[in-house]
């Protein structure tokens, strides 16, 4: 919802920031999707320690990183079929390893209600962007659903820096499913209308 109704119309402040704390713009948008990778895996392992704020401050750097380097590939022109097809798979990776983190906060904790919950949301979170690139692969464009990834992170986040994450993981656990069901219904309708048509 949020990437629907903004677009890329953040990218100039995000480049104002970038140049702000760094002149070069030469680098590579692929080397800054890293970096968002690298931030992540912090925050897996700081969340997983119970450091929530550090944790927290990491997933911020991460999500930054992750709007950064589209931007700046947008306005260096350097947008790349590679470079879109990295970011997609390493925003996997960094979904996952928050999850994971969350997973090995409450399993150190002994609250297995909570863990299992979490693996719920995991397996979510994960079929999300699957039913998108399914539905592309079908010549469908799916952008639909209640939470997509800034509202994964913008969530998550709250969890992190207030200290609510059980309230904030069984929000995820039962939306992303939601947004599992809604992707399925959008490409079931834009399917059948396409079976209309060549009927025709």
């Amino acid at each position: 919802m949020i990437s629907k109704k903004l677009g890329h119309s953040l990218d100039p402040f995000i480049i104002k920031i970038y140049h702000f704390f760094l002149k070069d713009r030469s680098i590579n948008p692929n080397v800054l999707t890293v970096f968002g990778l690298v931030f992540a895996y912090l925050s897996c392992l700081y969340i997983a320690i119970g450091h929530n704020i550090i944790a927290g401050i990491s997933l911020l750097i991460s999500g930054f990183f992750d709007l950064l380097d589209g931007a700046l590939a947008r306005v260096s022109k350097k947008v790349t079929p590679f470079g879109g097809f990295l970011d997609s798979v390493l925003d996997r990776y960094s979904d996952m390893f928050i999850l994971y983190g969350v997973a090995i906060f409450f399993l150190k904790r002994g609250e297995i209600f909570w863990c299992l919950i979490t693996l719920i949301a995991i397996i979510g979170v994960a079929i999300i962007p699957y039913a998108k690139a399914r539905a592309e692969a079908a010549s469908i464009k799916c952008n639909t659903g209640i939470l997509e990834r800034p509202e994964r992170v913008i969530i998550l986040l709250i969890g992190m820096f207030f200290n609510i994450l059980h309230y904030v993981i069984f929000v995820m656990a039962v939306l992303s499913h939601i947004t599992v069901i809604q992707r399925i219904l959008f490409v079931w309708r834009e399917a059948n209308k396409m079976e209309n048509k060549r009927e025709r």
